[in-house]
């Protein structure tokens, strides 16, 4: 495609086409319903009967299937030129827009999409002082809409070819085939169920034309900023304004509750706290805990938060893979495009995480990373390219219960965090990037519990910090070889060093059940020997703070992040190692 092409392109011709298939459509449909009326409603009316009558009857019927599956099948060429009608209109006024823009900033577009302009500040025509930066953005659009329109082309000539072979073959006569044409078609316009592979998402995405994605976004924007497969530019447009929806409902939520009752009932020495207030507090509080939460991801994604955008990773684009409020609430979030990138990390945490720690400091988790990689990859005289994913894609166990001692989550998230990965897999553009599955404290058995899905985790490492486990004894049962399996375990870390039964940790309960038989909870200890993963070196730290510094939180973690910034780059092999324990 080209600019002249679609510049000049007859896009209301396709309407005419399509306005002559529904004439067709029509007529072809009235002369289906007076076969019904004339020949198969009279003869089933008739008294004839017997063996030549039985085959008549029959061949009849077939004819009629035969008429009804063609009369669906020049319908949904009809269909097809409508979609091919919307997919060239759009991207034809997208190119325009941008040629427009190019004359009201006195530039000359070329045949080719090179783009010139005056540079002398004393013409009459100079373009100004940020011309070269017009000129890019005017280019990308350019380009944007000459793809919007090959993309339409292929996508549409498909549909088409496949209709014509279909009408020329006589394969359309077919009523199954009618059927599943006609299926195909009402999948356009439909978001696959949740939970659909990854790889069949991302067919049926690539089936739309730009047009028809940007309804989707627009008008499913929660279905579609959270299916894995999905592209991630998609995935973020749809979230952000999935986001700015859950924010305005809770909002609604929290006015609809009304004023708060009286807190107690009765009066003297008969006083007693008052139910009504018990559950409308409840409520209230589980409501503006999300509010909070989501809001402070909209402050994050506002630029209203620092986002430490001053280190070697200069300024990533933050992007939303996934907001939504089932259960404690869901966010992922991304410093870089995963699909462009060429590393890409993706950090599950564990212990006490919400949402609001995604908008709040866990956000910044993942740029540390980020800046970590990107850092080694200078090191190594590569150009950087990098995205670091925070996932809360689970209910993470909270410090009010033995929730993190169950497997229930793990097993859970496990197996929400295997799709997403192998959603990042199957939209990722060029090469396959290279991949690194991060777990931090329970977050690691969410991680170990992704790997035993069928076909593994698919990732070429995998980092454990904090560990209390990951639900097997064996880094060779993580599925990748134990040579890219790498533990960081600070000495004094109360969650990786599973404590006695019994034992107090600061904040939480006395711990009264252990569940393996090494002293760890969650099977071998990933840092001891008997498991076999590659130990690299962190800060002891102490018993109230080792746990939280594997990414250089309060600057005490060591070689921690550098370590982990050497994975994630690639360059697992030059870590500084640790003896295991």
């Amino acid at each position: 495609m080209d600019i002249k092409t679609l510049h000049d392109a007859d896009v209301i011709g396709i309407t005419s086409a399509k306005n002559a298939f529904d004439t067709l459509a029509t007529a072809f449909g009235q002369h289906v319903e007076n076969w019904q009326h004339e020949v198969v409603d009279r003869l089933s009316h008739s008294e004839w009967t017997g063996t030549a009558a039985g085959h008549a009857n029959t061949r009849i019927q077939n004819l009629h299937n035969e008429l009804q599956a063609a009369q669906q099948e020049i319908g949904l060429v009809s269909r097809a030129l409508q979609d091919a009608y919307d997919g060239f209109a759009a991207a034809q006024a997208h190119l325009i827009s941008a040629l427009d823009d190019a004359k009201t900033h006195k530039m000359t577009v070329a045949p080719d999409g090179g783009i010139t302009w005056d540079k002398d500040p004393n013409s009459a025509n100079f373009a100004g002082k940020d011309a070269d930066e017009q000129a890019k953005q005017i280019q990308d659009r350019i380009t944007a809409a000459l793809n919007e329109a090959d993309h339409a082309d292929q996508t549409i000539n498909a549909r088409l070819a496949h209709l014509a072979t279909n009408a020329s073959s006589g394969t359309g006569l077919d009523s199954a085939t009618a059927k599943a044409d006609t299926d195909a078609a009402n999948a356009l316009q439909q978001a696959p169920a949740a939970g659909t592979d990854p790889n069949s998402v991302k067919a049926w995405w690539n089936s739309l034309t730009d047009e028809q994605q940007h309804r989707m976004i627009l008008n499913h924007p929660d279905q579609i900023g959270n299916l894995d497969g999905i592209p991630a530019a998609a995935r973020n447009d749809a979230n952000r304004t999935n986001l700015k929806n859950l924010i305005q409902d809770r909002k609604r939520q929290l006015a609809d509750l009304g004023p708060a009752p009286a807190a107690t009932v009765g009066t003297g020495r008969f006083i007693r706290p008052n139910p009504a207030y018990t559950e409308w507090k409840a409520k209230r509080d589980a409501l503006k805990e999300k509010l909070d939460g989501f809001q402070s991801i909209q402050d994050r994604l506002d630029g209203k938060v620092d986002n430490g955008l001053g280190g070697p990773g200069s300024n990533p684009p933050l992007l939303l893979l996934g907001i939504g409020d089932q259960g404690q609430g869901r966010a992922i979030i991304s410093w870089g495009d995963p699909d462009k990138a060429k590393n890409v990390s993706s950090l599950v945490p564990g212990l006490n995480s919400t949402v609001s720690g995604v908008g709040g400091g866990d956000a910044m988790t993942a740029k540390r990373i980020y800046d970590a990689a990107v850092s080694s990859a200078i090191d190594h005289k590569e150009t950087p390219s990098v995205a670091s994913v925070f996932w809360l894609g689970y209910d993470a166990p909270q410090l009010d219960g033995p929730s993190v001692l169950m497997q229930d989550r793990a097993e859970e998230g496990g197996a929400a965090y295997n799709k997403f990965l192998t959603g990042l897999r199957a939209t990722h553009e060029g090469e396959p990037a290279h991949m690194t599955a991060q777990g931090h404290s329970y977050g690691s058995l969410v991680v170990g519990k992704a790997t035993q899905h069928p076909g593994g985790l698919p990732v070429d490492d995998i980092v454990l910090v904090g560990s209390p486990g990951v639900g097997v004894d064996k880094a060779t049962q993580l599925g990748i070889g134990a040579d890219h399996v790498y533990v960081g375990t600070a000495k004094y870390d109360p969650v990786a060093d599973a404590p006695s039964p019994g034992m107090l940790i600061p904040g939480w309960a006395a711990v009264e059940a252990i569940t393996n038989p090494d002293g760890s909870w969650h099977g071998t200890d990933p840092a001891s020997e008997t498991f076999g993963g590659q130990r690299f070196s962190v800060a002891d730290g102490t018993v109230t703070d080792s746990h939280d510094n594997y990414f250089g939180k309060h600057g005490k973690g060591g070689d921690s992040l550098p370590n982990i910034g050497k994975i994630v780059s690639g360059h697992g092999n030059t870590i500084t190692r640790e003896d295991p324990r």
